[in-house]
């Protein structure tokens, strides 16, 4: 019983409080797992992978694959619960009373303080993802300085790259990207 209000307290508090979407949530996620001991940063890296080739949202994906991983299929259950339900919440109680509080100042104070904030998340997300997929962990370490190409992998960085200039270049959709991003994996690495 402890497993399942454990996976439900984190989930929930990271649905309760993250702005912006799956990617946002990442680094929430890595911090609450790690503290809790629930699985090691490699793993993680694999599990947003995972998530972000299967249907659905981001945060439901790594929610469900960390519950699972925890707790079997009611651990995967209660985590989905969890992340799900302070958006279900919050959503129903904005529709209620959206008109009202549209033009307050204070609304909009608060929304101009989320989204940089919402943007530094991202960014975070970006270098985890990063550390732990295109460079090694030392890369961002003093060591690094004495010989930089020694923490970089080449070929994840060419799919990254690539990946960039497809998407900026030629507006090739991210489902593309993906798949031809595995195909890629698969040959070169």
């Amino acid at each position: 019983m402890q497993y399942y209000l454990t996976l439900f307290y984190i989930f929930f508090k990271i649905g309760l409080f993250s702005f912006g979407g799956g990617l946002v949530m990442l680094p929430l996620i890595f911090q609450e797992i790690q503290i809790f001991n629930i699985m090691p940063a490699r793993e993680f890296s694999n599990l947003v992978a995972l998530s972000q080739m299967t249907p659905g949202p981001i945060a439901v994906n790594a929610a469900t694959y960390v519950g699972q991983n925890y707790a079997g299929i009611p651990g995967a259950v209660v985590a989905t619960v969890g992340v799900s339900l302070p958006s279900f919440l919050i959503v129903i109680l904005i529709a209620k009373f959206l008109n009202k509080f549209r033009y307050n100042k204070i609304v909009q104070g608060v929304l101009s303080g989320i989204r940089p904030a919402t943007i530094g998340l991202l960014a975070s997300a970006v270098i985890f993802l990063a550390q732990s997929s295109i460079v090694d962990e030392g890369f961002f370490s003093q060591q690094m300085l004495n010989d930089p190409l020694k923490y970089i992998h080449l070929p994840s960085v060419i799919i990254f790259a690539v990946t960039i200039f497809l998407a900026v270049r030629f507006k090739i959709g991210p489902i593309s990207l993906t798949v031809l991003g595995g195909i890629i994996g698969v040959m070169i690495i």
